[in-house]
């Protein structure tokens, strides 16, 4: 780069540091890195700069030059994604927004049952403020201590509850968006119906960051149960699992707030490499199921229909054995257990990850039929299977064989992928159920998304970012 350009590009990120103050940004490469390398180190990027802005006509005034001087921005949250969705490219001329000084929680409404949180809100954050106000907010992570809320509506996150509750969308009546011109869109409305046009605001949750900055939202909250109980079940087989979904959603209906499906090599991982964990049962068991019932009368109710669900489990030959947490010292035991699958996979070496849905009735066709696939992609690797049964969304994630090299194993991402997505789209379903597409998924889905729909989503990006400076080489 000629060296009257690079003086220029510095006399423009001067510009960029004086709207936030010289206090808000960073240039050097230590305290930038955090920011440029994501959790799977896909996708490691290079940025000049980072900017933090504290105000809401802060990020308006970044966005707006941006646009003017065609200057590419990534804003990211808490950056805990997986897909590459929240970082800059290797140019070195992309530069991050970070949420994380709007951080306010500006209001709780328990009349509306809902809770206005800015973008730079963690999401425990929320979640205590909730708790405080005597209000459940269900959205739960395994990110939950790390992510923002900017960032998790606008990958549109999922979590263990969307089988009760909704994805990060359901949850969101209204938002507050900077648009790539410097403009705000004021939509923080609490109405939980509200038929005039187009819904604008969905267009923005889940665009991950391609279409403009989410600054703030209304999401609903709920009362909090008076009743929760969490069991972990053996079974033989994921019909079998599909056969105690059944019931058990008959039994329960809304009270139904977790079914987990977890493979017994996840839980093996985890027995192996996270000390003090503990098997939750005495048997082998090939499948595990986690389950929670809650309840809005009391606590004997949801125990009740827990035992009634699990019992009936038991006599129709569905489950092996089972037990009921005694303790919410042991509730959280369980989850852990659930939560710690991602960690313990890492020191098994490369691993090949899917987060794919279908529909409920297809898993255990889908399981049976990727079995095979994987095995013809790679001998001998090793499939980590679990997931949100009760939504259709499983982490179908591949180990690579004992003993193998793992760069060798990772060079077969793409036909690993490919093999278990076209089973994926043979039943119907989707490639990302709650991560996003970001890098990771993008010419993939260029590749075979409807052809008119992806014209139309290019229409949308024309129309909202003609400059292209927003978060460009993701999602399209």
């Amino acid at each position: 780069m000629p060296a009257a350009d690079d003086a220029a590009f510095a006399a423009l990120l001067d510009r960029f540091a004086a709207i936030v103050g010289e206090h808000h940004v960073l240039r050097a490469e230590v305290d930038i890195e955090t920011y440029v390398t994501e959790r799977r180190g896909l996708y490691p990027g290079i940025s000049p700069l980072v900017l933090r802005p504290g105000s809401v006509e802060e990020v308006s005034r970044v966005l707006k030059l941006a646009t003017e001087t065609g200057t590419a921005i990534v804003p990211q949250g808490g950056n805990t994604g997986l897909v590459g969705g929240g970082m800059p490219d290797r140019s070195g001329r992309q530069l991050v927004l970070s949420l994380s000084r709007l951080n306010r929680i500006r209001e709780i409404d328990t009349l509306s049952n809902t809770i206005t949180a800015e973008a730079g809100v963690i999401l425990q954050s929320l979640h205590d403020a909730a708790e405080n106000a005597e209000r459940l907010f269900p959205l739960s992570l395994a990110s939950q201590g790390s992510c923002e809320i900017g960032g998790t509506l606008s990958t549109n996150a999922g979590g263990t509850a969307v089988l009760a509750y909704g994805n990060a969308r359901e949850l969101c009546l209204g938002v507050e968006i900077v648009l790539p011109t410097g403009e705000v869109f004021d939509d923080l409305r609490k109405l939980k119906k509200d038929n005039t046009g187009y819904d604008l605001k969905n267009l923005f949750v889940g665009a991950e960051g391609t279409l403009g900055v989410i600054t703030a939202a209304v999401l609903k909250l709920f009362p909090k149960p008076r009743g929760r109980e969490v069991a972990i079940a053996g079974l033989a087989s994921p019909r079998a699992a599909l056969d105690l979904f059944s019931r058990a959603l008959d039994r329960a209906g809304a009270g139904l707030t977790a079914f987990e499906l977890i493979g017994k090599r996840p839980i093996e991982f985890v027995l192996k490499h996270l000390p003090g964990s503990q098997a939750p049962l005495a048997g082998d068991w090939p499948w595990l199921v986690l389950t929670e019932i809650s309840s809005g009368r009391s606590a004997e109710d949801a125990r009740a229909t827990m035992e009634e669900i699990l019992g009936e489990g038991l006599e129709a030959g569905l489950v092996g054995d089972a037990v009921i947490a005694e303790s919410l010292a042991q509730q959280n035991a369980f989850w852990k257990l659930r939560e710690d699958i991602s960690d313990s996979q890492k020191p098994e070496g490369g691993s090949i990850k899917h987060d794919i849905s279908i529909p409920v009735a297809s898993v255990p066709v889908f399981i049976e039929r990727a079995a095979v696939a994987v095995e013809h992609v790679c001998a001998g690797a090793r499939v980590v299977c679990f997931g949100h049964m009760g939504d259709g969304n499983l982490h179908y994630n591949v180990s690579q064989p004992v003993g193998a090299d793992p760069a060798a194993y990772l060079a077969l991402y793409r036909p690993m992928n490919k093999a278990v997505h076209d089973i994926v789209r043979d039943l119907n379903g989707s490639i990302s159920a709650e991560h996003g597409i970001g890098q990771l998924k993008r010419d993939e889905l260029a590749a075979t998304a409807p052809p008119v729909g992806l014209d139309l989503m290019r229409r949308i990006k024309a129309v909202f970012d003609p400059a292209g400076i927003m978060n460009p080489g993701k999602v399209i």
